[in-house]
C-alpha cells in the first residue's frame, strides 16, 4: 500500500510539473489518469504519456497484489477464533485483529495490558525528576504497524461517538472535550490494546457494557 501511494504521488508530481492536476485520492486518480492519457490537447509529450502509462499499469498491478493479500488475511481471520473475538471491539476490524494475533499470540509475553500498550508505543513518554512528573506525547516505540492500525480504528470510534449517549461514548467525548481530538484518539487506542490483552490472556469474549 505504501508503494502504491508513492506511485500515485510520483505520477501526480510529474503531471503537476507539466501543468496537469489530478486529485489526491487514489480512487479519483485511477479515474482521472486514463482520461489525461487519452486527451491529446493537454500538451503532454509522447514520452511523458508512456512514462505515466507505465507507472499507472504498475499501480494497477499493485492493486491486484493488495487484493490477493487481503484475501489471504481474510482466510486467516475466518480460521482463527481469537481474531474473530478481538474484531468485536469497537475500532478493531479483521485486519487489525489478525495483525495483533500474528504479532503477540496469546499475549503471555506481556505481564499486563499496559505493558502491551507500551510495546505498541501507545503510552506517554515521561520526563520525571524528584516528585515532578511530566507526561509528554506517546513514545511511538516498537511496532509502528500495529500502532497505526489501532490509531486509525480509534479515530473512527471518536468520530462516531459524538452525539451518542452510551457510557463508552460519554467517556470518549469527555476526553475529547477536555484534552482534544488527538489525545482522545490515543486514549481509545490505548484502551483497545489493553482490552485485547485481557481477552487473549483470559480467553474471554468482548463485553461492551463492561
Amino acid at each position: 500500500m505504501n508503494h502504491r501511494t508513492a506511485l500515485a504521488c510520483q505520477m501526480r508530481g510529474l503531471l503537476l510539473d507539466r501543468g496537469v492536476t489530478i486529485p489526491l485520492t487514489l480512487g479519483r486518480a485511477r479515474q482521472r489518469i486514463p482520461e489525461i492519457l487519452e486527451d491529446q490537447s493537454n500538451g503532454l509529450t509522447d514520452m511523458t504519456r508512456e512514462i505515466i502509462a507505465d507507472l499507472f499499469e504498475f499501480m494497477l498491478q499493485l492493486d491486484e497484489r493488495i487484493k490477493a493479500f487481503d484475501r489471504r488475511i481474510d482466510q486467516v481471520f475466518r480460521a482463527n477464533p481469537d481474531c474473530q473475538r478481538i474484531a468485536r471491539i469497537c475500532g478493531v476490524g479483521s485486519k487489525t485483529a489478525t495483525a495483533v494475533v500474528a504479532a503477540v499470540g496469546d499475549g503471555k509475553e506481556f505481564k499486563n495490558g499496559r505493558h502491551m500498550a507500551a510495546w505498541m508505543g501507545l503510552v506517554p513518554r515521561q520526563h520525571s525528576s524528584g516528585d515532578k512528573r511530566l507526561l509528554m506525547g506517546i513514545s511511538k516505540r516498537w511496532d509502528k504497524h500495529l500502532r497505526t492500525l489501532l490509531i486509525h480504528g480509534a479515530r473512527s470510534v471518536v468520530r462516531v461517538s459524538q452525539g451518542r449517549t452510551d457510557a463508552f461514548s460519554r467517556w470518549v467525548n469527555s476526553i475529547r472535550e477536555r484534552r482534544g481530538m488527538n489525545r482522545a484518539i490515543v486514549a481509545v487506542a490505548n484502551k483497545n490494546a489493553r482490552i485485547i490483552w485481557t481477552m487473549l490472556r483470559r480467553n474471554e469474549e468482548f463485553r461492551a457494557h463492561a
